[in-house]
């Protein structure tokens, strides 16, 4: 079965708000086992939303419509689609009921147009939203199957995995089942080039590349008669790419974040970790405090952005940063030594470099990063290169800091080794 995404609103169009639904369901569809082969992007007008939901539901056995499920006169898509269908709007009863309830748990009165989103297109499967006031619709048609949805992410995540992921899943005889594995320290090409064979051999299961800041996760799906079978089916794909990518890979398991994987590794062997960042400016803190439970091993990081801040805090030398410079290797080097000594921490990562737009010269240009990590008197540093914008290299940098990290503790406490990576 084919799916096509509809996303809603004008803002989208003007980049108000970036488009974060359509990758989340694009990644959800394709986990389901459905091919997606067109996405849209429409604002909130009728005739132009018709025309596009014509066309969807000519091509495609499934349309999923995200947003204009609100209020407000803009908030068209569900009548839109009923006079596509041909249906009328008729009050849901149950959604009225829990939109009053949804006003009365906060306190609150709902307004006279807040009962525009109980008016639903007759024949509507209703969607429960336990997270907002409008509920989703799943709306068969002869054509297609229409499933119409809330804008707001945290709306639209639960709604899909609650309510259309069942239905979704009973449309099809084929169980699907799917796994992801996630590589950092190996860039997209090579990692890519070292499965190109069994890409291009590939029938069922299926082999999919995804690039992300700093890391490459490789997914396989398989569909057979029950999961069962399904699940055997991926079991020989993912020991072969274990034996390709082998300590690069750092998790299976499609919920386990990279940062994650440097947190339960550093507990595992009772290790303390610290950050020291210039370029990066608190973004690899973030990362790891984002973590529920990392005060355990987390205690404090530091941010130095200027030469005197790395001398105070730190204890970089100052002839260091007059003979190397601030982004050097040796300025990386003493910042992750100082952080572990002043900070007190087992582990410490330091991250000093060049993000740009200015500041940049032949000798030492835009994109170019040093990273350190110090583990229990052993220091590492590495030299990157990252291209982009300025987020962009911040956040290449952030990936780079947290795959060194893992690669240090593993290299420190279980002897593993690795190959050469990608900088």
């Amino acid at each position: 079965m084919n799916v096509e995404l509809i996303c809603v609103g004008t803002e989208l169009l003007l980049g108000s708000i970036v488009n974060t639904n359509a990758a989340y369901l694009a990644e959800k569809c394709a986990a389901l086992g459905l091919s997606c082969y067109f996405q849209t992007v429409v604002g909130d007008n009728e005739e132009r939303l018709s025309q596009v939901l014509r066309t969807a539901m000519e091509r495609a056995d499934i349309v999923i419509l995200s947003g204009g499920l609100g209020p407000t006169e803009d908030d068209l898509t569900k009548e839109t689609v009923a006079k596509v269908c041909g249906r009328k709007m008729e009050l849901h009863e149950p959604s009225k009921k829990a939109i009053e309830k949804f006003f009365a748990d906060k306190e609150s009165q709902a307004t006279d147009n807040n009962w525009k989103q109980a008016m639903l297109p007759e024949g509507s499967l209703v969607l429960e939203n336990h997270n907002g006031t409008a509920p989703g619709i799943i709306l068969e048609t002869g054509d297609a199957k229409l499933i119409l949805l809330p804008g707001p992410p945290g709306e639209l995540q639960p709604m899909f995995e609650e309510g259309v992921v069942p239905y979704l899943a009973e449309l099809t005889s084929q169980a699907i089942c799917s796994q992801t594995v996630k590589i950092c320290g190996v860039g997209e090409s090579r990692a890519e080039t070292m499965v190109k064979d069994m890409i291009e051999k590939q029938t069922n299961p299926t082999i999919a590349t995804y690039a992300r800041p700093g890391e490459v996760h490789i997914r396989v799906t398989a569909n057979a008669g029950d999961r069962k079978t399904a699940a055997k089916l991926i079991k020989p794909i993912v020991k072969e790419l274990k034996n390709r990518f082998g300590n690069y890979i750092y998790t299976t398991d499609v919920n386990t974040t990279l940062e994650k994987s440097v947190a339960d590794l550093a507990k595992a062997n009772g290790l303390t970790i610290t950050c020291a960042e210039s370029c990066t400016g608190g973004l690899l803190s973030a990362r790891l405090v984002n973590i529920p439970g990392i005060s355990d091993i987390y205690k404090s990081g530091v941010v130095t952005y200027s030469n005197k801040a790395k001398r105070r805090f730190l204890g970089v030398k100052k002839s260091t940063l007059q003979k190397y410079g601030a982004v050097s290797e040796k300025t990386a080097e003493e910042m992750a030594k100082g952080a572990s000594v002043m900070l007190k921490a087992d582990v410490a990562a330091a991250v000093t470099g060049i993000a740009g737009p200015e500041g940049g010269t032949p000798e030492k240009p835009v994109g170019l990063v040093y990273i350190a990590c110090h583990v229990k008197g052993k220091t590492t540093v590495r030299e990157y290169r990252f291209f982009g914008n300025r987020s962009q290299i911040r956040e290449s940098a952030v990936s780079a800091a947290l795959s060194l990290m893992r690669e240090c503790i593993l290299v420190y406490y279980s002897k593993v080794t690795f190959g050469k990576g990608e900088s």
